[in-house]
Parts: C-alpha cells; structure tokens; sequence
C-alpha cells in the first residue's frame, strides 16, 4: 500500500455539510423489510442505526422510490409521499445520533419495475413491448426528474445530511444511459442527450437545497448496457463541474478486469481513482469484504469505500477493522440466528436466503 493512503480510520472532508467520521460508508442495501406503502418499518430502521452505532461513517438507505411507479422491490423504502416523512425523520435524528453521516438513495426502478407492484405499465427510456414497458414522453421524463428533486428535498426536510442520485444497476437513469437508447428527443441518441437527464436532477438538486445538502451520484462502469468509456467521460465531468460531492462507483468486483476487453490491462476501478477530483470525493464499491481489500482500495485512490455484504455480517465491520486492520467477514454460509443477531429482520434473512450460498439453512 502507498504511503501517501490515507487511513481508513481518517475523517473526510466533502465540499459540503459534515465530514464524514472515517471513509468506510454503509453501501445502499435491498432488503425488502419496509411496509407495502413504503413507510420504515422497526426492521428496517434497526438494521441501519445498528450499522450507525457500528461504527459506519456514512449510513445510506437502501433505494428510495421516487415515484409510485418506480417501485422495484416488494417492500421497499418509499420517498415519493409526505407521508414517508415521520418515519424519515426518526431515522435520521437517529444515525445523527449515532455519530454517523445520513444519506438516503433516490432511486427509480423504470423499466425494471415489476408489473406486479406497479398500478399500469411500467415506464422507462424505451419501449419495451416484450416486458410491456412503455417509453416515457418528453413531459414525463421532465416530471421524473421533478420527482427525483422533490425526492431529495423531502429527504433534507427529514433531516438527512444528503442524498444519493441513483444512476446505475439499469434502473431508470440507467436506462438512460444505455448506448441503446435511441430516443429522438434531448433525452437519447448521442451520449451528451443520454446523460440530460441525470445532469438535469443533479442542477435541480442542487439549486434548490440548501448549500451544505451533500449530494452524491452513483454510476456502473460496465453492463446494463453503458459503455465504460462513456461513463468513465461523465464521471470525469461530475468530478470536474463541482456541482456533486461524492461519486460513487459501483464495481461490483472492484478488482476485477472490465468486461470490454479494449479496457482490459488495469482493475475496473483504476478508470476512475485516475481521475481529477476536483474537490470531488470519489467511493468505490465491490466485494470489500475484509480490512486489507478496503485499503487497497483507498491505495488505488479512492477517498472511501462502500461495504456491502461486510456490514451486512458484521453491524460492526468498522469497529472490528479498526482493532483488527485486516479483519475478514465471516465465511458463507452463514446461519439465520448469526443474521438476526446482526439487525436484520425476517424478511431481509429471507432475501438473503434467495443468494446461492449466503444462508446455512441446516444451521441451529
């Protein structure tokens, strides 16, 4: 590891609102704990003030629906209504409490969005006849991009410290971002067109909230059909245009070789810790499971990491790293008693029960 690394135990500063505490943040996690109409369940809002009182330096919701028709997941957070908010508002005063930084993930599911939980056909960047997806018009698409700012401003009404603009895993601004997207209007066609829209939530955002609301975006380098040079080109541009102040990159395996082989030759993430900041932080995420691959991590030339599956084993993965720099989760599978030990209820165990190998049915 470098020595000029920072410590994963360093604060960080960002060019707005509160530092965060260490460089290790709660990724945004699906867990399907909520209620049907979106409001915080107990569940759900234990499993997250467990992780703040954990020792993470930013705690982030899972997705957040932005709209009725963005529903993605069965029980899934909700921040489309007013009626969110008391639930909203628990929560943060809660992960303030804690210690740790607040951040809720604005999110539609678009074309994705299950005809099941959805009232109508669902609505993405293109016609999709065979899933029965029907493509946004012009207004609708300017109505979504009201949804996502009207979103995030509920989410600095609740008190949160920021928001996260989700724009990756092939959801709605995802959808957008597809080199596939052939729309005729502002919204598709060349790459500058394909990427109005997250630009224009992300101003929206930003000139109506508060001067210290943090607000981060967080973009796929690869599949979903994005093209890795494209997204590597708006990541440059978000870092560079001051207008954000984290960007955060979604790997998946951030160790890994890009899929496209005309980028293979350095591990995904290196296409973007290369990048001027600007002021910007930039987080990486994938498969950081262990003390020593989140440091390599910020030795690569990331500002902080994103854990997932870490924080979903351990509620206190950064307590653990700090006594033990190179701590490893727990090896899967794991038992269902271990789980809800951890925070997590019923219906999150049963979420993880569909992961090939995560939970040890056998187990006491």
């Amino acid at each position: 590891m470098s020595e000029a690394a920072p410590s994963l135990h360093a604060p960080l500063r960002f060019r707005r609102g509160p530092a965060m505490p260490n460089r290790m943040a709660l990724a945004p996690l699906t867990n399907l704990q909520s209620h049907d109409d979106g409001t915080i369940s107990d569940d759900e809002f234990a499993w997250l003030a467990k992780r703040a009182a954990g020792g993470f330096g930013m705690v982030m919701t899972c997705a957040a629906s932005t709209h009725a028709l963005g529903k993605g997941f069965p029980r899934q957070l909700g921040i489309h209504d007013d009626a969110h908010l008391p639930g909203l508002e628990r929560l943060a005063a809660a992960l303030r409490q804690a210690g740790a930084l607040s951040s809720v993930q604005l999110q539609h599911s678009g074309g994705r969005a299950p005809r099941d939980l959805v009232s109508g056909a669902p609505v993405g960047a293109m016609d999709d006849p065979q899933r029965g997806v029907r493509a946004l018009s012009t207004g609708e698409v300017e109505q979504a991009i009201e949804d996502f700012i009207l979103a995030g401003l509920r989410a600095e009404r609740a008190g949160f410290d920021g928001v996260e603009v989700h724009g990756a895993h092939g959801y709605l601004l995802c959808q957008f971002l597809d080199t596939r997207n052939a729309r005729t209007d502002r919204y598709g066609g060349s790459a500058e067109n394909r990427s109005r829209m997250i630009l224009e939530v992300i101003a929206g955002l930003r000139a109506r909230a508060s001067p210290d609301f943090q607000i981060g975006v967080r973009l796929s380098p690869e599949r979903y059909g994005v093209d890795l040079g494209e997204i590597r080109a708006l990541a440059a541009r978000l870092l560079r245009e001051g207008q954000l102040d984290y960007l955060d990159i979604s790997c998946w395996d951030s160790f890994k070789q890009p899929e496209d082989s005309a980028w293979h030759g350095r591990a995904l993430m290196d296409w973007f810790t290369d990048l001027e900041r600007h002021g910007t932080r930039l987080g990486i995420a994938g498969k950081l499971t262990t003390g020593r691959n989140a440091r390599e991590c910020l030795a690569h030339g990331a500002d902080f990491v994103l854990i997932g599956r870490g924080a979903i084993l351990h509620h206190d993965f950064v307590r653990r790293v700090e006594h033990d720099a190179d701590f490893a989760s727990a090896a899967l599978p794991i038992s269902r008693a271990h789980l809800a030990a951890e925070g997590l209820g019923r219906d999150f165990i049963n979420y993880m029960a569909t992961w090939p190998g995560f939970v040890d049915e056998e187990a006491a």
